[in-house]
């Protein structure tokens, strides 16, 4: 379409996006043209009014043909033309910047390797292009990839980077060309940008310059057929023995939609999981759930994958790597209930043989009362519930069983719901007589950290229903409430549990909040049985049953049945699962390169898990060999209680970061983290071409996008249309072939019509 626009206009249409329309003739010239066009165009009119064997309507036709004739040949009497700024030669400067990443290395779907294109248009003396360009310009040239520099010629590029940082690579150019006229940059990429910084950055202060940015984009806009697995997120830590469930991202293009792929999850040592997944339609991520034990405590690296498929395009995109801490320690939770009941020996029971969990019982006997199991002295809970943030912050989570809001005092009321929210605890409400609205708990400052809204209270006759419990969507996909069960039998033995009972009629949970179980009332409507939500730094969940203890004891459930003891199991590792330590350290990234910086970075609180912001946090790193090396952390002073350093791996391998915090030689505590050092494969993911960001970089500054099919209109077009030392040029448009062939078409069509309608 180009090639015919540039035949019937003469020049292409950026030309006439760039210039300004105007007449070339003199004034008084086109003052006498108007004048002699007018008279002409009334003398012609008068056909309208001649007698013969035409009528009206033939008459005006003719004449309407003959004025539009006169009119284009005025138009060019006047000479119109176009008011073009275009660069002085050999007076300006023009940046090329060449990716020179990994990901140039992929082959089209022609075969054709991305790379060649800089041999084949930018070697000296032999490209068109850059002769063209060098007639024009003085150039310059840039390798970019995570860094960006000056280089002589293509011997330098060695498409081995593993990042591609267009932002910085504008920076570095539009610096080194800052005390030079720059008519524009031209970036030649396929523009998969890996970098963190927003590009708006770097383009907007070549939008101040009036530099325009000449975007060149190399690749495919797909690749096919090709499978990408996306970022898996893996919590930082898990108890010894606990069933995760990940969400895994698969995205296809070129394969059948519905066919399956294998999904494997290992270690170092042995494979964890493989699930089959269902691909989805092209370029649509699919999300899988797979469900991986881990039994052995200590760290390490879970790689994801899907193995190479016939024909794929790239495989270096099948794989994710995550770090996860294993923790053999036992979690203390405590366990408050206000009476005597079933549910608590069972519950108890569920968990007594899980070496990770030290489920701490207080129970109220009596006024002032209690009694007091698997406690660590003889001091823990002496006089009941804690009084103090210190006695109840040292409990990973708490369980409140049915017990009055009034037992506790104001002050108790705020620790708890602070426990959630400050503390980042587990807090687990369970169904009973003085639960919930019974209990008295709405208007407390504990209703807020509730996942479930609480209606009136049923009043002095009470509120009792059984219930079929079973999972919603999400309850089926949550880790929760798996029962040790196949995925394919899980429904089944849902179905085959006896009915609860509730005492506490709940039907709606607050905004943001998840239902994962759910109850068919005997008197119909629909109860919430199990629901959570986060709330600051924790999670609240309500479990509105009060009697699951009749899965294990009913007598359709059969004594092999081990569906009470997993599900607590499950539910009591979920409470204490993310629970946070007053100091938490942090690798800004899991994966880095040699030499690569990263962020450590650490929360730091006390006991009361109040931000500290005078400690001395120290990061000690161990190395793959076995160096040791201390990094001082120091307070950020942006946030309270939060401290940053950056450190450089050299060696490859897996390194050990632990972070020490103290005050005035008191330790606050210690947390471990971990990352791994190796050439990264960041480039082969999302290695397509994006043309939209390029055209928007392109549009953004005034430049233009180009592909290898058109980019030999590169020079011409810096030239009409970049920056820098400027002269006015003035190109004619009289002599346009659209012109001469619309009075051609203006009198062929008068000619045609007479022939018509027989006036010749």
């Amino acid at each position: 379409m180009q090639g015919i626009f540039e035949f019937l206009f003469k020049y292409r249409p950026l030309v006439f996006e760039q210039g300004e329309f105007a007449f070339a003739a003199p004034l008084s010239v086109r003052t006498w043209l108007i004048v002699v066009g007018l008279i002409a165009a009334g003398a012609v009119a008068t056909y309208t009014i001649a007698r013969g064997k035409s009528s009206v309507v033939d008459r005006g036709v003719m004449a309407a043909l003959r004025v539009g004739l006169l009119a284009v040949l005025v138009f060019c009497l006047m000479q119109p033309a176009l008011t073009l700024s275009t660069v002085v030669p050999q007076q300006n400067f023009v940046g090329i910047l060449m990716d020179d990443s990994r990901s140039m290395q992929l082959a089209d779907e022609d075969g054709t390797v991305r790379s060649s294109f800089f041999a084949e248009q930018f070697t000296r003396g032999e490209s068109p292009l850059i002769q063209a360009l060098s007639e024009r310009f003085v150039l310059r040239f840039f390798r970019f990839s995570d860094v960006a520099r000056r280089v002589d010629g293509l011997e330098e590029m060695t498409f081995d980077g593993t990042h591609t940082n267009i932002a910085n690579a504008l920076d570095v150019a539009r610096g080194e060309l800052s005390g030079v006229p720059l008519s524009g940059l031209v970036v030649v990429t396929d523009g998969a940008d890996t970098g963190e910084r927003p590009l708006t950055e770097a383009i907007v202060p070549l939008q101040a310059a009036g530099v325009p940015v000449f975007t060149v984009g190399l690749g495919d806009e797909t690749l096919e057929p090709d499978i990408e697995l996306g970022r898996v997120e893996l919590p930082r830590t898990a108890l010894q023995g606990s069933t995760l469930m990940v969400d895994v991202v698969v995205t296809q293009s070129g394969f059948s939609r519905g066919s399956t792929v294998p999904v494997i999850v290992e270690d170092d040592t042995r494979i964890l999981a493989e699930e089959s997944v269902e691909l989805g339609p092209a370029g649509e991520p699919v999300v899988t759930r797979i469900g991986i034990e881990l039994q052995e405590p200590g760290a390490r690296r879970v790689r994801f994958r899907i193995p190479g498929q016939p024909g794929e395009r790239v495989e270096r995109n099948n794989a994710r790597n995550a770090w996860i801490d294993v923790v053999g320690e036992s979690e203390k939770i405590l366990y408050f209930e206000g009476e005597p009941r079933w549910e608590v020996k069972f519950m108890r029971r569920a968990v007594a043989d899980d070496e990770n969990l030290q489920l701490v019982l207080l129970q109220r006997t009596a006024e002032s009362k209690f009694l007091r199991l698997e406690v660590s002295d003889s001091t823990e809970l002496e006089f009941g519930f804690p009084t103090t943030r210190q006695e109840l912050y040292r409990y990973r989570a708490l369980v409140i069983g049915s017990v009055e809001a009034s037992f506790f005092t104001f002050d108790q009321l705020q620790m708890i719901a602070d426990f959630v929210s400050e503390r980042g605890g587990g807090l687990l409400f369970l169904g009973g007589l003085s639960s919930f609205a019974e209990g008295g708990w709405a208007g407390t400052p504990v209703e807020e950290v509730m996942p479930v809204i609480l209606g009136p209270p049923a009043g002095e006759e009470g509120y009792f229903s059984e219930i079929d419990v079973t999972p919603t969507p999400a309850g089926f996909a949550h880790p929760a409430v798996q029962l040790d069960a196949e995925p394919a039998d899980l429904r089944t033995r849902w179905e085959a549990l006896p009915p609860l009972t509730v005492v506490n009629p709940i039907n709606a949970v607050r905004p943001g909040a998840t239902v994962l179980l759910t109850g068919s009332r005997s008197e119909g409507g629909e109860q919430i049985v199990l629901s959570y939500q986060r709330y600051g730094r924790g999670t609240s969940i309500a479990l509105t049953a009060q009697d699951t203890w009749l899965w294990q004891m009913h007598s359709d459930v059969t004594l092999e049945d081990q569906s009470h003891e997993s599900f607590w199991k499950q539910m009591l590792r979920w409470l204490v699962d993310g629970v946070p330590n007053p100091v938490l350290a942090v690798a800004g990234e899991e994966e880095v390169e040699p030499g690569e910086s990263v962020e450590l970075t650490a929360s730091v609180r006390d006991s009361t898990f109040l931000d500290v912001n005078d400690a001395t946090v120290t990061a000690t790193v161990t190395s793959p060999s076995g160096l040791v090396e201390e990094v001082p952390l120091e307070w950020t002073v942006e946030e309270d209680g939060q401290y940053a350093a950056p450190f450089r791996p050299l060696e490859l391998g897996d390194y050990e970061i632990q972070i020490n915090a103290q005050r005035q030689e008191a330790s606050l505590g210690t947390d471990v983290t971990y990352l791994h050092s190796a050439p990264s494969d960041r480039e082969f993911f999302g290695a397509a071409r994006r043309t939209q960001l390029l055209r928007r970089i392109a549009d953004d500054t005034g430049g233009q996008f180009y592909t290898r099919d058109n980019v030999a209109t590169l020079p011409e077009d810096i030239t009409i249309s970049g920056a820098g030392v400027t002269l006015v040029d003035e190109l004619d448009l009289w002599d346009m072939p659209a012109l001469f062939l619309l009075m051609l078409l203006l009198m062929g069509a008068e000619w045609g019509y007479r022939r018509i309608r027989g006036l010749v």
